[in-house]
């Protein structure tokens, strides 16, 4: 069965960009605007005056600094992966 916990109201969009996020091995073309996107949807997100993106999600916070680059790092989605995890946010596969 797949599905996701968390909010219902999640575009299909934003769930591939979930399952992006938990899929093992990481992913490595996986873009910033999809995961803002994602988290302006889920979290409260707030960029700060030295451009960095304070993200609050349920008990979880994360400091994001917007990649150079299209593609988030490894390491962004490592962290991203683990706050939806601890925040009770899963993608299932069929």
């Amino acid at each position: 069965m797949s599905g996701i916990s968390g909010p219902e109201h999640l575009s299909q969009h934003h769930r591939t960009t979930l399952e992006h996020i938990e899929r093992h091995p990481t992913t490595h073309n996986l873009e910033w605007n999809d995961v803002i996107g994602l988290l302006n949807e889920v979290a409260d997100v707030r960029e700060e005056h030295d451009g960095k993106f304070v993200v609050k999600l349920e008990d979880e916070r994360l400091t994001l600094t917007k990649p150079r680059h299209k593609d988030v790092d490894e390491q962004m989605v490592l962290d991203l992966r683990r706050m939806f995890k601890n925040a009770g946010y899963t993608a299932t596969e069929k």
